[in-house]
C-alpha cells in the first residue's frame, strides 16, 4: 500500500480491547512508533475489521466481550488470516502451561500482561513490523 504521495503507507495495527483507556493508551504508543491503528472492542469487531483492511498487526485482548480473543484467534486462521501477526495482552493470570499454549498458535509472536508498559508493546511492534534487515555484501544495511 502507498500514500499519495507514492510512499509506502505506514503499516496498520488493529487494537482489539474493550477497555477504553488502555486502547487511548495503546493508539498513543502505537502512533508514536509511526504506524496507522485501527480499534476494535471485541471479537466480532475485529474480524469484520480484519477482514476489511487485513491489518500488518494485532494486538488482542484475551478477556472480550461476545467473543474472546482465544476464540477470535482460532477464528483468524480459519479464516485465512493466520498469517497476520498477534500481540496477546491480558490481564488475566495465566499459568505457565496456558501462556505457553498461547505462544504455540502460529501467528502469535508476542505475549504482554498488563498493565501494558508502553516500551515493552513498543518493543513487540517494532520487532514484527520492522525486522533488522541483514546487512549486504558491502556491510550496509540494504
Amino acid at each position: 500500500m502507498t500514500d499519495a504521495s507514492g510512499a509506502p503507507a505506514p503499516k496498520l495495527v488493529l487494537l482489539v480491547d474493550d477497555d477504553e483507556s488502555l486502547l487511548d493508551l495503546m493508539d498513543h504508543v502505537v502512533k508514536k512508533e509511526g504506524f496507522r491503528t485501527e480499534r476494535a472492542e471485541d471479537g466480532i469487531e475485529a474480524l469484520a475489521k480484519v477482514a476489511a483492511l487485513e491489518p500488518d498487526a494485532i494486538v488482542l485482548d484475551f478477556m472480550l466481550p461476545s467473543m474472546g480473543g482465544y476464540e477470535a484467534l482460532r477464528e483468524l486462521q480459519s479464516r485465512g488470516f493466520g498469517h497476520i501477526p498477534i500481540v496477546v495482552v491480558t490481564g488475566r493470570a495465566m499459568d505457565a502451561k496456558s501462556i505457553e499454549m498461547v505462544r504455540q498458535e502460529p501467528n502469535v509472536k508476542d505475549f504482554l500482561q498488563k498493565p501494558v508498559r508502553p516500551a515493552m508493546l513498543a518493543a513487540a511492534l517494532q520487532r514484527l513490523l520492522n525486522p533488522p534487515t541483514e546487512p549486504g555484501p558491502d556491510g550496509s544495511a540494504g
